[in-house]
């Protein structure tokens, strides 16, 4: 068949990679538009836009899908099926109805299971033991379509969301390609999604990947591992921003003394912080305009005095709560 692929970020890369290994043709790829950063205001283009550019395959770049312009491209390209892998951009009827076979989403959960843009974050974060991903019939909805075809994950005790992110993309591609090869054949059929079961896994704000010290330890692990490698995880300490890299649980220790939310216990070789429960060991830690650096390195520089702990609001903080955006729902 005649596929478009629509996607961005690189996650999109390997079910990208697998479709153009297969009897498919990729006819262009879909993508969000260019975005000029940093002080050289440097052109910075999506990973999907760089495989396009590296394969000679056109790049579609409208501001939006409903555009007159793209969907007149669209119509002309005549595509069979559009295929999408977080792409980042809600899909109007118009386009939908252009393909023959529509457009089809390989989502990163088992449906109806954390519909919208953050499913693997919110279930790490929900602390699923299983998750993995589903290729549905796109539609008005969000993540509302039939569905074509699952796959499962065993979520691992120590997985990032980047972690299970790229085991689901790599498990995915295959899943993915075999859909469109049904479609093909007219060997496949959508199934309807169940009425129960439903969650929501919308975008995570900054403000949400803000560690809650007074949460179990339980708690603290998830949310930091569910925001990495983004928005990433963070605290505060004397006021100013620390970011956080992946904790680990402390296993009780009956000889230890407990420690308070926030509270902070410096050893030779760990930095431990007080939960609801027992403590968790930081991992690295990235102080406001510095790398990340490991947490005894930067306890040793920071000192931590007895009565000081982490998440205690100061003034800066307090700007920058006032600064965050609201969280936002789910995209293609």
């Amino acid at each position: 068949m005649r596929i478009i692929v629509a996607g961005t970020p690189e996650v999109a890369l390997p079910p990208l990679e697998a479709v153009h290994a297969s009897p498919h043709e990729i006819i262009a790829v879909l993508t969000r538009p260019d975005t000029v950063a940093g002080r050289g205001r440097k052109v910075s283009r999506s990973p999907v836009a760089q495989w396009g550019d590296e394969h000679g395959v056109p790049v579609l770049q409208p501001a939006k899908p409903g555009d007159p312009e793209f969907l007149d491209q669209l119509t002309e390209l005549a595509p069979d099926c559009v295929a999408v892998i977080a792409y980042g951009a809600l899909v109007p009827q118009r386009a939908l109805d252009v393909p023959r076979h529509g457009w089809v989403n390989l989502h990163f959960s088992v449906l109806p299971a954390w519909r919208g843009a953050a499913p693997v974050q919110r279930a790490l974060m929900a602390g699923d033991q299983v998750t993995g991903a589903s290729v549905f019939q796109l539609e008005k909805g969000l993540d509302t379509g039939p569905v074509y075809g699952v796959m499962t994950q065993t979520v691992h005790p120590g997985d990032t969301a980047g972690d299970l992110l790229g085991r689901l993309a790599e498990g995915g591609a295959g899943l993915l390609v075999a859909v469109l090869d049904g479609l093909e054949t007219g060997e496949i059929e959508a199934h309807p999604q169940p009425e129960e079961g439903v969650s929501l896994a919308p975008k995570i704000s900054v403000e949400e990947a803000r560690v809650d010290w007074a949460q179990p330890a339980v708690a603290v692990d998830r949310r930091v591992r569910g925001c990495t490698p983004a928005p990433g995880a963070w605290t505060t300490f004397r006021g100013a921003r620390l970011g956080l890299g992946p904790v680990s649980v402390l296993v009780a220790d009956d000889d230890a003394e407990p420690l308070a939310p926030g509270e902070l216990r410096v050893l030779k070789k760990a930095v431990h912080a007080g939960t609801a429960t027992g403590p968790v060991v930081l991992g690295e830690v990235r102080p406001a305009g510095k790398k990340a650096m490991a947490a005894v390195d930067w306890a040793r520089g920071a000192r931590p005095a007895a009565d000081e702990r982490l998440g205690l609001p100061g003034l800066e903080d307090a700007h920058e709560d006032a600064a965050v955006p609201a969280a936002s729902g789910g995209v293609a």
